[in-house]
């Protein structure tokens, strides 16, 4: 819209809604008009396609949408301040010179890991202290105040309050301001907006966990209510083996893996984290041999976690030993397009369990255990139906099933294949490095450009597509997946400590091609925010039997 600077009057179209404001208004002001029409804080704006915190101020005539804690980017802005909130709470509680660094490790559950280092030796009163001071901050309905400061002065700033991390990711920083945020005298780094005030951070929990505790927080779908804090014991320990991992190699985060890509030794990074990765896929398959009567291996993860790649690796691991292994995937018996269920909005929802003839597998699968002979399926994603083309199997002594399939880990799935002959595996992508110690990088970013761009190199899908889908994968993931992840006898994290600088040359120019004016355009900002965090490295490097190369292409694999 046209903008002059001249009028004391500015049009906003709120939430379609047009009215006029003086010139200038903050946003929280018009927010308070809106208030009362939804059951959650209104905590952010998207003004003309950009988010916009509330401290701000109207200067021209715009559309607006309300942004409240039910919403993605309104929820994650309610979860960064409240990480901001719990620092400064932890620096109030112990003092700058017992504390060396808070480390936000990363997500469990609806909360966060986190450890103090210091002279510090938690326990259940040092626990209610911190979290008794995270209520006075709240109740003190204090500002949170962002400044832009010159890169070079942020530098300065994170050295002089020990942030070494926040240091190196900013000499590697092309942007030449940063926004940093402030509650009273407390200054700090967050990526992306925050709460115009604490006032809003009022749903948090803390819970001692291992070596340090658990910063527990609502989910989006329920934005009022913590819920309480259950372990899930494998899973903690696969992400805690992650972050072992980035320390061993000295990479905890992006400025530390900037330094390395920058002085020279990327192929052998490469080569290290690849290494590793093997020796957890042959000491799974070890655990597979040392039990001869697991026929039946079943592998389930997230979208774009690798399975296939894996599959294969798995395969070869397995063959080394002599045994004989064939990969079966359940999308073969998906039931014929017409009787597919359909979701809440009406389209065909193939990741329902109701999705697979279950009655069809689980007959194969036990005649195949019997020693007969059985015609596998092969389903035509083209027409819609299941075909058979001569795929004849039988299993020998020596034989094992690889299969691989979203339901995997679900007994409702094998209902009738006998217990004692399923080894199941959980693969999913873990990030193994933060941003900084405060910004962790969510391991559904990972999975996500992981996917962008697989989608555009071999589905000819655009990454505005591949966005404006994923909220329903994540959907699906939630309810079909990550309910059965700890029922899984071996996890294997398939994420690579280099895969964001190799996978940034890729994303990059597909992202930059989505409008401004396209629904997906905040998304690609966000994600290409981060991409320009990290130095990119090239593909040349990559083995060609890296789980990476099912994402960037050039697979020994069909895959």
């Amino acid at each position: 819209m046209e903008v002059n600077k001249d009028r004391k009057i500015v049009i906003a179209k709120v939430n379609g809604e047009e009215r006029e404001y003086p010139r200038s208004i903050q946003y929280i002001d018009i927010a308070k008009e809106y208030q009362d029409k939804f059951e959650d804080d209104i905590v952010l704006f998207n003004v003309d396609n950009k988010l916009q915190e509330l401290h701000k101020r109207l200067k021209e005539d715009c559309e607006i949408t309300t942004l409240t804690t039910r919403d993605s980017y309104g929820f994650e802005t309610y979860r960064r301040s409240v990480k901001h909130m719990f620092v400064k709470a932890v620096y109030d509680v112990f003092g700058h010179d017992v504390v060396e660094q808070v480390k936000i490790h990363f997500s469990v559950g609806s909360g966060f890991y986190c450890t103090i280092q210091g002279d510090v030796e938690l326990n259940q009163e040092l626990l209610e202290k911190i979290e008794g001071r995270m209520h006075d901050l709240r109740e003190s309905k204090l500002p949170i105040m962002k400044r832009c400061i010159n890169t070079e002065d942020a530098i300065s700033l994170f050295h002089k309050h020990r942030m070494y991390d926040k240091e190196k990711l900013f000499h590697y920083r092309r942007a030449s301001k940063v926004n940093v945020y402030k509650i009273k005298e407390f200054e700090d780094y967050y990526y992306g907006p925050m709460v115009v005030n604490t006032e809003y951070l009022k749903y948090f929990e803390l819970y001692l966990y291992e070596d340090g505790l658990i910063l527990q927080l609502p989910t989006k779908k329920e934005p009022k209510i913590v819920p309480p804090f259950t372990p899930s014991q494998k899973i903690f320990r696969i992400l805690q083996e992650s972050i072992e991992w980035g320390e061993m190699l000295e990479i905890p985060t992006v400025g530390a893996l900037n330094q390395r890509i920058t002085a020279g030794s990327t192929r052998e990074l490469i080569l290290i984290q690849e290494a590793l990765q093997e020796k957890n896929i042959a000491d799974i398959s070890a655990q597979i041999i040392a039990n001869p009567s697991k026929k039946l291996v079943m592998i389930a993860g997230p979208s774009s976690s690798g399975k296939t790649t894996f599959s294969h690796r798995l395969s070869i691991q397995l063959s080394a030993h002599g045994k004989k292994p064939h990969p079966i995937a359940v999308d073969n018996y998906f039931v014929n397009r017409e009787f597919t269920p359909l979701d809440e909005f009406g389209k065909h929802d193939f990741e329902s369990l109701d999705a697979i003839d279950k009655e069809q597998f689980n007959h194969d699968m036990n005649r195949l255990l019997a020693g007969e002979t059985v015609e596998l399926p092969f389903y035509n994603f083209l027409t819609g139906k299941r075909e058979y083309k001569g795929d004849f199997r039988r299993l020998g002594e020596d034989d094992i099933l690889v299969i691989e399939g979203i339901h995997c880990l679900n007994d409702a799935l094998s209902y009738s294949l006998p217990h004692e002959n399923k080894f199941k595996i959980y693969i999913s992508a873990l990030t193994q490095i933060n941003i900084d110690g405060h910004n962790r990088i969510p391991t559904t970013d990972g999975r996500l450009i992981r996917r962008l761009v697989r989608d555009a190199r071999t589905r000819g899908i655009d990454a505005r597509h591949t966005i404006n889908m994923w909220d329903s994968v994540r959907r699906g993931e939630e309810k079909n997946i990550f309910p059965f992840q700890e029922e899984a006898d071996a996890m294997f994290n398939s994420a690579l400590i280099y895969e964001l600088a190799a996978l940034k040359l890729y994303a990059e120019p597909i992202l930059f091609r989505i409008g401004r004016d396209e629904q997906e355009y905040l998304e690609a900002k966000r994600l290409l925010k981060f991409l320009d965090y990290l130095v990119g490295i090239p593909s040349e490097d990559i083995p060609y039997n890296s789980i990476l190369r099912e994402f960037v292409g050039g697979s020994c694999f069909h895959v």
